[in-house]
C-alpha cells in the first residue's frame, strides 16, 4: 500500500467521517478526521489507507445525486462523473451528509461515509488521521462480500474443502478481527 498524497493547504476545519463497508457482518468500519479542504481525490487515497485497500481498482464517489471520479471512468448512458480532484469535501459534504464510495467494480465494495461533525483543527494534531475502527479490511480480489464470507468460513473450518488453498492464499497471519488505528496513522503521516 502506497502512502497517500500530501494534502495541500492548512485547513482550519476538519471533517470527521464514519466509513462503513456495506454488506459485511459484523461491520468493518473506520472513523477518520480529514481536512475539510481535501479534494475527493485526496479523500480516496485516505480511504484506501484507512480501510487497508491497495488502490488496485477503479473507484467513484456518489453524493446528493452527483458522481465524482478521477477521469478514468466513462458512462456511455449518462453524463461523465465530475472531477474528484477539483471537488473539495467541504463543498459537497456538510454535517449529516451520506456519501457512497465504491471501490473495485468487479468485487463491488461499497462504503457509506457519514459526516459526523465538522470542527476546528487542533494545533499540533496531524491530519488526516484515523481515530477508531473495527475489523480488518478484506483482501483485494477475494470476490466481494460473498467471496469474503466464503473466505472467512473456509479459513475458520479445517474441514472446509477450500481451507488449505485459501489459508495459503491469505496467509496464516491474517486476523479478520484485527485493526490498529496507529498503524493506519503511521501510513497517513506525510
Amino acid at each position: 500500500m502506497g502512502k497517500p498524497r500530501r494534502i495541500a493547504g492548512n485547513s482550519p476545519s476538519i471533517h470527521q467521517l464514519k466509513v462503513t463497508l456495506r454488506h459485511i457482518s459484523p461491520p468493518i468500519w473506520r472513523r477518520i478526521q480529514v481536512p475539510s479542504d481535501a479534494s475527493l481525490g485526496e479523500l480516496h487515497f485516505i480511504l484506501q489507507t484507512a480501510m487497508g485497500w491497495d488502490d488496485e481498482h477503479l473507484h467513484l464517489f456518489s453524493v446528493r445525486g452527483a458522481t465524482y471520479a478521477d477521469g478514468r471512468i466513462e458512462d456511455p448512458w449518462g453524463p461523465p462523473p465530475k472531477d474528484e480532484n477539483r471537488t473539495r469535501l467541504a463543498r459537497v459534504a456538510p454535517v449529516g451528509t451520506r456519501l457512497r464510495y465504491e471501490y473495485d467494480f468487479g468485487d463491488g465494495w461499497e462504503h457509506v461515509l457519514v459526516v459526523e461533525k465538522v470542527f476546528p483543527a487542533e494545533p499540533g494534531v496531524p491530519y488526516p488521521r484515523c481515530v477508531a475502527g473495527q475489523r480488518a479490511c478484506p483482501p483485494e480480489d477475494c470476490g466481494g462480500p460473498p467471496g469474503y464470507t466464503n473466505l472467512l468460513e473456509a479459513i475458520a473450518d479445517p474441514d472446509h474443502p477450500e481451507h488449505k488453498e485459501l489459508l495459503d492464499w491469505i496467509g496464516a497471519e491474517f486476523d479478520p478481527e484485527a485493526f490498529d488505528p496507529e498503524a493506519v496513522n503511521a501510513w497517513l503521516k506525510p
